[in-house]
C-alpha cells in the first residue's frame, strides 16, 4: 500500500536500458474510486504529460516506478476522468459519509499499486486542527461517490 504523495516525482525508470523516461506528476482517478493509471512529465525543456496504465507498471520502487518498455507511456490528451492534483482534482475536497457527516478535506489518498484500488484517504481538518490533533486516515471498503462539490464514502 502506498500514497501519492511518495509516488510524486519519482523517477520512471525504462529496465530495458535503464533510462529515466519523466517523473510521475499526477493520478488519474475513475469515478468507481480506482487509481487507472500515473501522469508522468516527460522532457526537460518543453515537458509533456504522459499516461502510463497502472497495469502496465513492472513494480513500484521507493526510488523508482519501473517499466518493461518506453511504450508504455501513452501521449495524453483530453481526459474526463478526475486527477489527484491537476485538472479535475480531488485534492482537497470534502469528504463526507453517507449519513451527511462532515470527516474534513482529502490530502492525499493510499492505494494498493498492484490493483489500484484505493483503500484510504488522509483528510485534514485545517493548519491548526492537523498540528493539534494530527490528520486523520480513514479506510473504506466500498468504492466513493465522486460528485462536483464532495466525495462520499462508507467509513469501516
Amino acid at each position: 500500500m502506498r500514497t501519492f504523495s511518495l509516488l510524486k516525482g519519482l523517477p520512471v525508470i525504462e529496465i530495458k536500458s535503464g533510462t529515466v523516461l519523466g517523473e510521475v506528476c499526477d493520478l488519474i482517478i475513475l469515478t468507481d474510486g480506482t487509481v487507472k493509471g500515473l501522469l508522468v512529465k516527460v522532457g526537460s525543456f518543453f515537458k509533456k504529460t504522459y499516461l502510463l496504465d497502472i497495469k502496465e507498471v513492472s513494480s513500484f520502487g521507493w526510488d523508482g516506478v519501473m517499466v518493461i518498455d518506453r511504450m508504455t507511456l501513452i501521449p495524453l490528451h483530453k481526459h474526463k476522468e478526475y486527477t489527484f492534483a491537476g485538472d479535475n482534482r480531488l485534492l482537497g475536497k470534502m469528504i463526507m459519509t453517507k449519513e451527511g457527516d462532515r470527516l474534513g478535506l482529502l490530502e492525499d489518498v493510499y492505494f494498493q499499486e498492484e490493483v489500484g484500488t484505493i483503500v484510504g484517504y488522509e483528510l485534514s481538518d485545517g493548519f491548526f486542527s492537523d498540528m493539534l490533533e494530527g490528520k486523520k486516515v480513514i479506510k473504506t471498503d466500498e468504492p466513493p461517490a465522486i460528485g462536483k462539490d464532495a466525495i462520499i464514502v462508507n467509513v469501516k
